[in-house]
């Protein structure tokens, strides 16, 4: 220890994940994720001698507490690395503050795309990253789809997106349905209503936090079968899992880059690690993951050119790789996105995800989904499975 407190200064760093609020469950793996990487850097005795440290704050899930904290991080704390935000109205508070002191955001959640921002490194998926293969699973199976959302911008525009996808493939939605952020029973009510009516072959969910597991236990208290019409979305997680119930879960379909029962070396490893640290019942999700390999990545590039600078580091981010729990990704200098290994996996009686597609490639992020077509995502030339 002694090392760590001779160093010139420790790397103080903005953390900003909701503790409390709305998407509180989710936002907790990511702060988790985000210590622990820290913790296994300052163990092995830091970046250039000099230990990583935290600032966090809690900002409830409330854009304006994400933004107003932001700005405190940057004029007060004086740091000029921040890693955080989940939804995208949080992501979208947070990016001005941080463009107007140069600063540099790591935002490692799945989003709707269509944004590029020199000051920000995004490491969740793009929709070329999860919809386009969740699409083209779903339409070798089904063809009506009825879509259910939160009422803010992700939903809107990952549902757009979706459309697309669905129409090219000759599948048909039948309707759009949006909830309140924050939800109670009594909204899911429509919901049901809607599925009895129009009775869709499957139901696309892009309703986040909370709402999730009360829409989950209202879809299995209307007697639905999962087998027959499972609920397919981008946003159900292990952490949305564990509020719901096994018996809720079961049946239920998503696409993402990770899932706890990833069967690799270093899948296994971040598992094992991320629950001796938070408890054998910590669920540990692809935001977790991103989260997790994004502050290893970003302190990669630290330690490449002796500076927290944000422009230094973004230099030595583009292009930069990291074998991450899920496989080797990469930082496209085209969009400041990541290459990710998409996968498809369906709930089991257990509420653990068993993936049932697992392409087997890394694929270029494309944010503008500038390629549409369902046979045409995988950019990138097929590489050996890690």
């Amino acid at each position: 220890m002694g090392l760590m407190e001779n160093s010139v200064g420790a790397w103080r760093v903005g953390v900003l994940f909701s503790q409390t609020g709305v998407t509180s469950t989710i936002e907790r793996t990511q702060l988790n994720a985000t210590l622990l990487a820290i913790e296994e850097i300052n163990a092995r005795g830091g970046i250039l001698e000099r230990p990583i440290e935290p600032i966090l704050y809690d900002p409830a899930s409330d854009p304006k507490k994400f933004r107003a904290f932001a700005e405190r991080l940057f004029q007060v704390d004086r740091i000029r690395l921040l890693f955080g935000c989940y939804m995208s109205s949080t992501r979208k508070a947070v990016l001005p503050v941080v463009e107007a002191h140069r600063g540099l955001l790591f935002y490692p959640t799945l989003y709707e795309g269509f944004e590029y921002s020199r000051h920000c490194i995004y490491t969740g998926a793009a929709p070329n990253q999860n919809s386009l293969q969740l699409a083209k699973f779903l339409l070798s199976a089904y063809n009506r789809f009825l879509f259910v959302g939160s009422n803010y911008v992700y939903p809107y525009e990952s549902n757009r997106v979706m459309a697309d996808f669905v129409v090219q493939g000759k599948g048909k939605v039948l309707d759009e349905i949006y909830v309140p952020l924050r939800p109670t029973p009594d909204d899911f009510d429509k919901v049901i209503h809607r599925i009895k009516k129009t009775s869709p072959d499957v139901i696309f969910s892009t309703v986040v936090g909370s709402g999730t597991s009360v829409l989950y236990r209202a879809y299995r208290a209307a007697g639905f079968d999962s087998a027959r019409m499972p609920i397919a979305s981008l946003t159900t997680s292990e952490a949305e899992v564990a509020e719901m119930g096994t018996e809720a879960a079961e049946g239920h379909i998503t696409a993402a880059p990770f899932f706890e029962t990833l069967s690799s070396p270093a899948a296994k490893r971040f598992v094992t690690s991320f629950k001796e640290k938070y408890g054998a019942d910590a669920p540990v999700t692809a935001c977790a993951e991103a989260a997790y390999f994004q502050l290893h990545l970003a302190f990669r590039a630290v330690a490449k050119c002796g500076s927290d600078d944000p422009e230094q580091v973004l230099g030595n981010l583009r292009d930069a790789e990291f074998d991450a729990p899920q496989g080797r990704v990469r930082v496209d200098p085209e969009n400041n996105h990541t290459f990710l290994w998409p996968r498809i996996a369906r709930l089991d009686r257990h509420g653990r995800f068993q993936t049932v597609w697992n392409p087997g490639v890394r694929v270029k992020p494309d944010p503008y989904c500038v390629v549409q077509s369902l046979d045409d995502w995988s950019v990138e030339l097929p590489l050996l499975h890690p």
